[in-house]
């Protein structure tokens, strides 16, 4: 049973109904982490920009899936976990690109430093070292897109503490998660 209700599509007004009849028509569906934070049009609103933004930045829909994939294992998110696979597979992502990225690994050295440098800044909570930016540097990776993987794992934080602190049940095909070696 989730912490806060989850707000239905139908009964909502103004810009959550709008915001949500968006989201439905993304989805198919309004997933429960939108209801759930329905609850707030501030933070719906918030959310859903985000998504707008990342979705036509820099790292495309693919690398976007694996870091959110690597985030949301690190943190024990099964919500996120399930949801970013099942948005990985739809970006054409296979079943073990997918599960590397819950490791933070992947075949190509330059998606396996970022997803690297991804897991430092969740695992040092930001306060990551020029050694660590110049890492992912060396690998090819410019600042916009460097810039963003920052954005798009606080973003994906902020799903992750949503889903965790409410309890939100998971409405996609769930995904084990894996322990961080």
């Amino acid at each position: 049973m989730p912490n806060v209700p989850l707000i239905d599509r139908d009964a909502a007004t103004g810009p959550v109904k709008d915001q949500l009849d968006q989201i439905g028509a993304a989805f198919g569906a309004v997933p429960a982490m939108f209801r759930a934070v329905a609850n707030s049009p501030a933070a719906l609103t918030s959310m859903w920009s985000a998504f707008g933004a990342y979705g036509g930045g820099s790292l495309g829909a693919a690398l976007s899936e694996q870091i959110a994939v690597a985030v949301a294992n690190r943190n024990s998110c099964g919500y996120c976990l399930a949801a970013h696979t099942a948005l990985g597979k739809k970006a054409g992502l296979s079943a073990d690109a997918l599960a590397a990225a819950q490791e933070g690994t992947s075949e190509d050295p330059r998606t396996a430093a970022l997803l690297t440098f991804a897991l430092a800044v969740v695992e040092q909570r930001g306060q990551v070292s020029s050694a660590d930016v110049d890492a992912v540097r060396a690998q090819g990776w410019s600042d916009e897109e460097i810039v963003e993987t920052i954005g798009q794992v606080a973003l994906n934080l902020f799903t992750n503490y949503v889903n965790l602190a409410l309890d939100v049940p998971i409405d996609f095909p769930t995904v084990p998660l894996r322990r961080a070696a």
